[in-house]
């Protein structure tokens, strides 16, 4: 499990209830190293003031529920952590690849979840 204080999603069947639900979702997929560190703190400095969004992590390396992120079609060409990918009604709103800045984060977001 990742040390973060974000909502751990830990299996296949956890995420996709999760994405199925409708709710805004931000899911972090990564390790605890230093591109994902970063992104994991925006989204803990972030959650506060987009209450209406869940932000969740998952492990990059995790045998079964990571392998839901890394094979949408959003995320198949990414190279670099974490991928971070942005849920709305059930579908991918964004994706993005490496690390990202608050403002960065703020700006995804604003435009495709708010």
């Amino acid at each position: 499990m990742l040390q973060t204080n974000l909502k751990h999603i830990e299996t296949v069947q956890q995420f996709e209830e999760m994405v199925k639900s409708g709710k805004k979702l931000a899911v972090v997929c990564g390790r605890m190293g230093p591109m994902c560190i970063p992104v994991y703190g925006a989204m803990e400095a972030l959650r506060d003031k987009y209450q209406d969004v869940e932000f969740c992590d998952m492990e990059f390396d995790s045998p079964t529920g990571a392998k839901t992120i890394r094979s949408l079609p959003e995320t198949r060409a990414f190279n670099g952590l974490p991928f971070t990918v942005y849920f709305r009604d059930g579908k991918v709103a964004a994706a993005t690849t490496s690390i990202q800045t608050k403002a960065q984060i703020k700006a995804i977001l604003d435009s495709k979840l708010v």
